[in-house]
């Protein structure tokens, strides 16, 4: 089954040690100015989602949102969550790691759209 988000091995590592320090997480990738569009990382609790917002997936147990606007301009590719050395978004939890998640993508094979939009 093809997933609109995955992530890399680094990233999923990192995910992992921020949930042992902070718990349960979501992510939200926006079109926002201040952080342009990273995916953010949070305490699940602490970030309200709202109609605005489309469950993409998730990354294992970990719900990945996306503003709607934003997933008009990406809903034709699968999004890849990397992580690099740097500093992230303020409020996003890797911040203090010294890394930053990083949204790459690829765009869906014809087989891949016509298996999504069956569902």
């Amino acid at each position: 089954m093809v997933q609109r988000v995955i992530a890399t091995d680094d990233a999923l590592e990192l995910i992992r040690k921020l949930k042992n320090l902070h718990g349960p997480l979501m992510f939200h990738q926006s079109g926002g100015c201040c952080d342009g569009s990273s995916p953010m990382c949070y305490p699940r609790d602490e970030f309200r989602t709202g109609d605005s917002d489309v469950l993409l997936g998730r990354i294992g147990d970990t719900p990945f949102y996306i503003a709607k606007d934003q997933y008009d301009y990406w809903k034709h590719t699968q999004l890849i969550i990397d992580v690099v050395d740097g500093r992230g978004g303020m409020f996003s939890l890797e911040g203090p790691e010294g890394k930053r998640f990083l949204t790459r993508s690829r765009v869906f094979t014809e087989e891949e759209r016509k298996e999504i939009s069956s569902r």
